[in-house]
């Protein structure tokens, strides 16, 4: 415990947990800290200034420890999907890069620098975290640039791309003028993908992505150095060598002009399936075919595949028809979007899915609410081994991609802390949200 001489004495003795190589070396920085922050507050806001300094020690079996909601990211395991992808980078002469889109936690960078130099961003917020964070230019795609942004984001950019020749030509100069170091890419359709889910298919017909071959000038402008093409979500490495024979066939005449190309994200190298082998195999076949092109690929999910859950707990049970649904303090809509809109049903870690429609009943038979008021905010029927008790957390794996870069705070529902649990089982808290992150955001 550490007592704190600059609070009243009702708040004077608040728990701080050190570690000898993270956190306040001594309690003279901590209540230097306090002071200064709490200066002019007739209350002390704790919760804002612990998730710079509060580590403890967690089962991460369990995580019987917490009793508020957090995402956890567990290093162990991101570290070895980043030693994969970095494998791969090197076996098979590519560069592969950080998708934003999908993981943004920019506290776990120094990790990432480890393994990875680049990263791909969608917007000048996202440009901007890979440059100020990350530390070096991203490369950067945008369905439509802006006159208000286009010079910031050439700034922040080693790569540009654009999705249209009016986008080009609009833009083009004024870019390179801001940057001359800038790569310009064009963005290309090659009309062909195996995703299966309508609002993830980059190239369904009437995609607003990409210049189909037919639209491309048979000799491209000067400054043109790349193609960009995206086409896959979640996919194999069979679906990608399938897809390379559409995009060699529709757009190799104009390979010559190139210095790069982009095959964009959705490469799911990192699930226990894959077949990385014959990924690998796939780009040394195209690097021979074209030893002159760089080639790129910029996944999202990979990265932080199954690299840890979101933890819940059960505030309360209710029953309708027969029907038991345990409130939990999260909300789909909020917190796990994709549920929702892709949609799909998570892995409850020790439960089974007993039904997707909400109706199943029987013994340990749960339907997942959310504590929102939205109706339609829950999450199918669930069995566990036994009743569920109020308190007892809920553990959702692999919540780390496609989540804390899409939540909200749609209610005013606290949004879950987000925490990095390191090898020896100590857990950081990396940040907590306030009252005041939901106001400042309408402010």
């Amino acid at each position: 415990m550490a007592t704190c001489p600059f609070l009243p004495e009702e708040h004077s003795f608040i728990p701080v947990f050190f570690h000898k190589n993270r956190g306040l070396s001594h309690n003279d920085q901590f209540h230097a800290l306090l002071y200064l922050y709490c200066k002019g507050r007739d209350y002390f806001p704790i919760q804002q200034i612990f998730p710079y300094i509060c580590t403890m020690k967690i089962n991460p079996l369990t995580y019987a420890e917490l009793s508020r909601p957090m995402y956890i990211l567990e290093e162990q395991r991101l570290r070895e999907n980043l030693k994969l992808i970095s494998n791969v980078a090197k076996e098979a002469d590519v560069e592969i890069i950080l998708a934003f889109k999908a993981y943004a936690l920019w506290r776990t960078f120094p990790v990432f620098h480890e393994f990875i130099s680049a990263t791909t961003a969608s917007s000048l917020y996202e440009a901007r975290l890979g440059y100020e964070e990350f530390g070096a230019p991203t490369h950067t795609f945008s369905p439509g640039y802006t006159d208000y942004e286009i010079d910031d984001i050439a700034r922040c950019s080693s790569h540009l791309v654009f999705n249209s020749l009016t986008q080009y030509g609009r833009y083009h100069v004024r870019a390179r003028l801001e940057n001359e170091h800038l790569s310009i890419g064009l963005r290309v359709n090659p009309e062909y993908s195996e995703v299966e889910t309508l609002i993830y298919n980059p190239c369904a017909p009437g995609t607003r992505f990409g210049i189909s071959s037919e639209k491309l000038p048979t000799t491209l402008p000067d400054d043109v150095d790349g193609f960009h093409i995206h086409c896959h979500c979640e996919n194999g490495s069979d679906a990608f060598e399938r897809t390379l024979e559409h995009i060699e066939e529709k757009f190799s005449p104009w390979f010559r002009q190139l210095k790069w190309i982009n095959f964009g994200g959705g490469h799911l190298m990192t699930r226990k399936d894959y077949d990385v082998p014959r990924l690998i195999r796939t780009l040394k076949g195209f690097h021979k075919r074209y030893p002159w092109l760089k080639v790129i690929l910029e996944p999202g999910s990979a990265f932080a595949w199954q690299t840890g859950p979101l933890v819940a707990q059960v505030l309360d049970i209710v029953e309708d028809h027969g029907i038991h649904t345990a409130i939990l303090n999260v909300s789909f809509s909020c917190h796990m979007p994709d549920c929702l809109e892709m949609p799909y049903h998570p892995t409850i870690r020790n439960a089974r899915l007993a039904d997707e429609d909400g109706t199943a009943q029987g013994p340990h038979t749960y339907r997942l609410g959310a504590n929102s008021c939205l109706s339609g905010d829950w999450m199918g029927s669930w069995t566990f081994d036994h009743d569920l008790e109020i308190g007892e957390n809920i553990i959702f794996e692999d919540m780390l991609h496609y989540t804390t870069v899409k939540t909200t705070m749609f209610n005013g529902i606290t949004h879950p802390s987000i925490a990095l649990l390191h090898t020896d089982n100590e857990l950081e808290i990396l940040r907590e949200y306030t009252y005041e992150d939901y106001r400042d955001r309408m402010d």
